[in-house]
């Protein structure tokens, strides 16, 4: 967790979290609910790659579909032919370790082939193959809390009690990565806000996130101008960059390790300022 001497080896690249990290999303995709279309040609995603490590990216996340509320799956050939040319690039010309943001197992190893060093999954390893896959691959997993599916998530979610039900998951999900030899020091862990909870259920878990870090494993926190930012301010995606850096500084101030981000500068200015305060 951030703040204490946690080093994460991204395929023989370090991620130091002992102070918070930012991610840089990298999104090649032409419908992810804010930047979907902006980075959809190569160049335009590696002048994108390039700007957010000048800017204090400490590792770069690469998805090629999206899984914002409502979203419909891509196929396996159209996310590989839009995500791996790109993670190519970047391991070829960018030092900072790449992640790449998908639940299917032939995208994960093919991504990993390509210079990709974390496997950032919504859906925790739970496709058909995936866990094994990751095993095989023996690179660091961030594993996702989400109820229901991307397409279906925001269909009413409920819980019995939230905080309760999202770390018996994640541990469920931890002990079975372990049975699966997956090392519990190459694990991390995610929320999901917005997936599959309210706003409700958002604000009581950014108030209680310390709950989480009790699980023991750097948590990645991914709240970048969502949907819970815009309810709150009544702003469009492009205009809840101060919301963003708001809820960023609480979620470190509650033991969050990374932010992953759109708006790279800002956050790492913000965190800064954090840890220099609570760390």
């Amino acid at each position: 967790m951030a703040g204490l001497d946690a080093v994460i080896d991204c395929a023989g690249k370090l991620l130091d979290l002992s102070q918070p990290k930012v991610m840089g999303i990298l999104n090649i995709t032409p419908d992810s609910f804010s930047d979907g279309g902006d980075y959809l040609s190569f160049d335009l995603a590696m002048e994108q790659a390039q700007r957010m490590v000048d800017e204090g990216a400490a590792i770069i996340d690469v998805g090629g579909e999206s899984t914002r509320p409502g979203a419909q799956s891509v196929t396996e050939a159209e996310e590989l032919r839009r995500v791996i040319p790109v993670i190519e690039g970047i391991a070829k010309n960018i030092s900072v370790p790449i992640s790449i943001d998908t639940s299917k197992p032939n995208v994960m190893k093919a991504a990993v082939a390509a210079g990709a060093g974390l496997i950032n999954d919504v859906q925790a390893l739970q496709a058909p193959g995936a866990i094994e896959a990751a095993a095989d691959l023996d690179v660091p997993v961030c594993l996702m809390h989400m109820q229901g599916k991307p397409h279906t998530m925001q269909q009413a979610p409920h819980y019995g009690d939230l905080l309760s039900e999202m770390k018996t998951f994640l541990a469920q999900r931890i002990d079975c990565c372990i049975a699966a030899g997956i090392s519990r020091d190459q694990l991390l862990v995610d929320p999901g806000f917005g997936f599959g909870k309210n706003l409700d259920h958002n604000l009581a878990l950014l108030k209680n996130l310390q709950e989480l870090a009790e699980l023991g494993l750097p948590l990645l926190i991914g709240i970048s101008r969502k949907s819970m930012i815009g309810e709150l301010l009544n702003e469009p995606a492009d205009r809840r960059l101060f919301g963003s850096l708001a809820a960023a500084v609480l979620a470190v101030d509650r033991g969050a390790s990374i932010i992953r981000t759109h708006d790279v500068k800002p956050t790492v200015d913000a965190l800064a300022v954090t840890a220099a305060v609570v760390l």
